[in-house]
């Protein structure tokens, strides 16, 4: 181990004959130069930090061969090019943040336990890919308090948020693009070590009780900040030594603190500062300045200090909290004319005259309609272009010349889909790109409000598993959105089309796709600026890229959640045997209705089986139901589609199946969130097995006949709601190819489901 050499630059040193070496960490050391190939040949290699130092180029294929490399950190160089696809889908601790590699890959922010954070050039990448972590809204926090490694509390009168998250060896974590982390490091001697620290000595209920520990490097980030001077506090208190006669109290921690990139604290030792072990510290950082949007604060182990007291891996930096507060004035909310005057005018008096004035103006609204109306003047173009005043919009317009140019003026050889809110071509921009044209019904009046609804989703969302909006365009009465083209389809097409379309899934295709879904959802839910309820996941509603990777697509439909609420009290919208019972009966949407129709999604990517079919004089079939047959009779891999053979991992099937089921379950607050999906799918949290309500009509979400009546809307109301027609089936059958000769029976008035 060689690490913080001081110097000029040095080349990389030759290690192509040191075959049985098992550890090379050569950090901070000034190396320059390209990753030689040679290091692919060390196949006995278990750890490789080469980070902090000045390596450029590519990272070369060969290093894919050491595969016994649990942990591998390039993190802090200047490589280029793209990441290979290998580091991508490893299930290993692999950090290469901060660099400058091109290309687009197909991740998500939080993309475990691959830590990507600030490592390419491109501007087409998400926010947590791009230097400096620019905001991908408008700039809006001016304040931030964290509990570093504990839950929410009260402190100072302030609100410290909880940071609870157990990752950190090769990990990003963000909070709803308010504050994130970046945690690299890890103890070879504990790969399962805890990032939080957990105070023995403190009784007393404050910021010190828990702490965020690292091996290496840990930085804290203040994301979509506004632009200002800030004062930055930081709260430290040694709670892992001991200060009485035994072996724990001879430790010894010191790190460096940065913030901006600007070291503030050299050999920091927590407890020399506060005198004592136990002892909270605070030190304060005034006129801390943002100039972008990003705050950043960098904690680093330097080699210094012991690395065994009082047990092997006790060292790193460590913070127990973080406060950021303005020194300027924080931008007040514009009051309206309402609230100007409310403090000035009696309640009485305000509720005579509102009532007045309501009076008038629906009087005067009612008029004006019944006039417009007559005179035709009440058009549908212009109520599109109002309600597009309300959106902003982040993707380009597009002329009708351009899309009639790119579409063969819309020939009906370059149809590839048609689904409730109209038709959809496949068309080659000048530029070649390839494109879906989604060319909405001028007979659908509920298009528009879902027009301006998908525009206004879709423009705000950037993720690998979002369809890509590239724009829209309004020509007299006749709408268009413009869509990336989906080579492969959707899951749907793939699965159940035509014999002669059907694509060769395999189970770790499969399982790729479901993951794919699940990192889709929680950015939506968890992760965007903007937390939004899809409110129609279905195997139709995700479309696959050449490479097969899943892209959720159709937000026609999707609503924003609202924080302070537990809920939002809205006409069910959707398709029936995806809804979740909560949500289909009273109308009680939540992310855990999303978190459901991914659970049958879920089901019928391994069962090869649409969830619903029905005969006409035949009972039917709902895959939920078959699910908990063959859970009561222990037979659950007879769920697994047979054309899977025999290839696929059982252990990994069976945990999959048991995710999909606990995600259907009848109670919401019982389904996992999707982060938590994607931790179990990508096997970095155990899955409990599903055990079945022996008495369901216990259940608080549903009465038995209730129950009765969500069973029927399933198997025999099969259909979709709140649509232009009474199927949405292919409102995203839309911006994928299909063939008109698949003998797949729609009906779009009253479906006929085929049987399996």
């Amino acid at each position: 181990m060689i690490s913080d050499l001081h110097g000029p630059s040095m080349p990389f040193p030759t290690l192509r004959y040191m075959k049985d070496i098992q550890i090379v960490i050569m950090r901070n050391c000034s190396i320059s130069g390209t990753i030689p190939n040679s290091l692919g040949e060390l196949t006995n290699l278990r750890k490789l930090d080469l980070s902090f130092n000045k390596l450029t180029g590519e990272i070369p294929q060969t290093i894919e061969r050491a595969s016994h490399i649990s942990f591998m950190s390039l993190s802090n160089n200047i490589l280029t090019g793209e990441v290979p696809i290998w580091i991508l889908q490893s299930k290993r601790y692999r950090d290469l943040s901060y660099n400058n590699f091109t290309g687009s890959p197909s991740v998500s922010c939080q993309h475990l336990p691959v830590n990507l954070v600030s490592s390419h050039t491109s501007s087409e990448n998400l926010w947590c890919l791009k230097k400096d972590l620019p905001c991908s809204s408008k700039p809006k926090y001016h304040s931030l308090f964290i509990n570093c490694g504990g839950r929410k509390m009260k402190f100072d009168g302030h609100t410290y948020e909880e940071d609870l998250s157990s990752f950190g060896p090769s990990d990003f974590v963000s909070s709803a693009q308010k504050w994130g982390y970046s945690s690299t490091g890890v103890d070879m001697s504990n790969l399962d070590a805890n990032y939080i620290a957990t105070s023995l000595n403190i009784t007393r209920p404050d910021l010190y009780q828990t702490a965020r520990i690292a091996p290496l490097s840990l930085k804290y980030y203040g994301l979509c900040m506004l632009k200002g001077n800030y004062k930055v506090r930081l709260y430290f208190s040694e709670i892992m030594f001991t200060d009485d006669q035994t072996f724990s109290s001879l430790g010894k921690r010191l790190f460096d603190i940065s913030i901006q990139g600007n070291l503030v604290l050299k050999d920091f030792n927590i407890m020399e500062e506060a005198r004592g072990v136990g002892k909270g510290i605070v030190r304060e950082f005034d006129n801390v300045t943002v100039i972008g949007s990003t705050l950043e604060i960098h904690l680093y182990w330097a080699g210094k200090g012991t690395t065994a007291i009082p047990h092997t891996g006790v060292y790193g930096p460590l913070i127990s909290a973080i406060s950021v507060t303005p020194n300027f004035e924080p931008p007040k909310k514009n009051l309206s004319y309402v609230e100007r005057v409310r403090s000035h005018v009696p309640i009485g008096t305000m509720v005579g005259i509102g009532c007045a004035i309501a009076v008038i103006i629906i009087a005067i609204v009612l008029l004006a309609l019944v006039i417009l109306w007559k005179r035709g003047l009440l058009g549908r173009q212009k109520t599109l272009e109002d309600d597009l005043k309300g959106v902003e919009l982040q993707t380009r317009k597009f002329t009708y010349t351009q899309l009639k140019d790119a579409t063969a003026n819309f020939d009906q050889a370059n149809k590839i889909g048609e689904g409730g809110f109209g038709t959809v071509y496949k068309g080659i921009l000048a530029n070649g790109t390839l494109i879906a044209v989604k060319q909405l019904s001028s007979k659908s009046k509920q298009g528009n409000r879902e027009f301006v609804n998908e525009i206004g989703m879709i423009s705000a969302l950037q993720h690998p598993h979002l369809v890509n909006l590239y724009g829209c365009c309004i020509d007299g009465n006749q709408l268009y959105l413009v869509y990336e083209y989906m080579e492969n389809n959707s899951v749907s097409h793939a699965l159940f089309g035509a014999e002669e379309s059907h694509l060769k899934l395999d189970w770790p295709t499969r399982h790729n796709i479901c993951v794919g879904i699940a990192k889709g959802l929680a950015y939506l839910h968890e992760e965007s600026s903007l937390k939004v309820i899809h409110r129609d996941i279905k195997v139709t509603n995700v479309l696959l890229d050449r490479h097969l990777n899943p892209k959720i697509s159709d937000f026609g439909l999707a609503k924003l959640a609202e924080e302070d609420k537990t809920h939002i009290s809205t006409r069910a919208a959707g398709t029936f045997g995806y809804m979740a019972p909560e949500y289909a009966l009273r109308g009680h949407l939540t992310d855990k209705a999303d978190v459901y129709s991914f659970g049958i999604v879920l089901l019928e990517i391994i069962s090869g089986k649409k969830n619903s079919t029905q005969q006409t004089n035949a009972e039917g079939f709902y895959i939920l139901d078959w699910a908990h047959v063959l859970k009561s009779e222990g037979n659950l891999m007879n769920l697994v589609d047979p054309k899977l053979s025999s290839e696929f991992n059982n252990e990994e099937i069976m945990a999959t199946i048991n995710v999909a089921l606990h995600c259907c379950n009848s109670t919401s607050k019982l389904r996992p969130t999707m982060s938590a999906v994607v931790s179990m799918l990508e096997g970095k949290a155990v899955v409990e097995e599903f055990v079945l309500d022996p008495n369901p009509s216990t259940s608080d979400e549903m009465d038995p006949t209730v129950k009765k009546l969500f069973q029927f809307c399933l198997r025999g109301g099969a259909g979709s709601v709140e649509g232009p027609s009474n199927d949405s089936f292919a409102a995203l059958d839309d911006i994928h190819p299909f063939n008109p000769h698949s003998g797949r029976q729609d009906d779009r008035k009253g479906r006929k489901w085929h049987s399996f």
